[in-house]
């Protein structure tokens, strides 16, 4: 009886370890990691595809984002098969070391894979700015120059039409009054009573 517990438990082993050794190593897909450049920005390294993999970087800095992403076959380094994961670990220790993540190198490289291929390293295939902070950018810009024209048009209020003033000349009304008057006593002398208004207007007009 004994024998044949044995025989069983070695059995059971066996296959246990042998199953093991038929079990893929975890992928890496659809993880993602969270790390500091060297100037604070906040980051965020997620990985996609399986031969041929994507790395998207993700990072936010003093109010503005940007992002970038990376394209290699890593699975040419047999390091990376056995730990996909301490890859790409080792490739966020190398980004915390630079200032900026997209713009401070084109090309990644995992210290657990130097001596792999040239096919093994990520390179970078696109960057850029996320479309929010260019729409910020567009309404300051747009707030600048509403308040130009606003000074503008307050500076152009201030300014004014200049007034206009009557022109007065006293002497010739003075004479006006003079002329007037010495028609009237000429009407009055040579005119009938009810025409010396009829009178004094013609003598004026004579006398200019």
């Amino acid at each position: 009886m004994k024998s044949i517990a044995l025989l069983f438990l070695v059995v059971i082993c066996g296959v246990a370890g042998w199953g093991q050794k038929l079990k893929p190593k975890k992928r890496s897909n659809g993880e993602e990691i969270n790390f500091r450049t060297k100037t604070k920005d906040v980051c965020t390294m997620s990985m996609s595809g399986d031969e041929e993999m994507k790395l998207r970087i993700e990072c936010k800095s003093q109010g503005k984002s940007y992002w970038c992403e990376y394209t290699g076959k890593p699975s040419v380094c047999r390091p990376f098969r056995n730990n996909p994961k301490l890859y790409w670990n080792q490739i966020a220790v190398e980004l915390r070391k630079l200032p900026h993540a997209c713009e401070s190198t084109q090309v990644l490289k995992a210290t657990m894979c130097q001596k792999a291929p040239a096919d093994a390293v990520m390179k970078q295939i696109a960057a850029g700015m996320e479309p929010e902070d260019l729409a910020n950018q567009d309404k300051s810009v747009q707030k600048t120059s509403a308040s130009v024209r606003g000074a503008g048009k307050s500076s152009v209020k201030k300014i004014g039409k200049p007034a206009i003033l009557p022109l007065i000349k006293p002497t010739q009304h003075g004479q006006g009054s003079e002329n007037e008057t010495e028609a009237m006593k000429l009407a009055r002398e040579h005119c009938w009573e009810s025409l010396h208004g009829f009178c004094s207007y013609i003598i004026g007009i004579f006398r200019g």
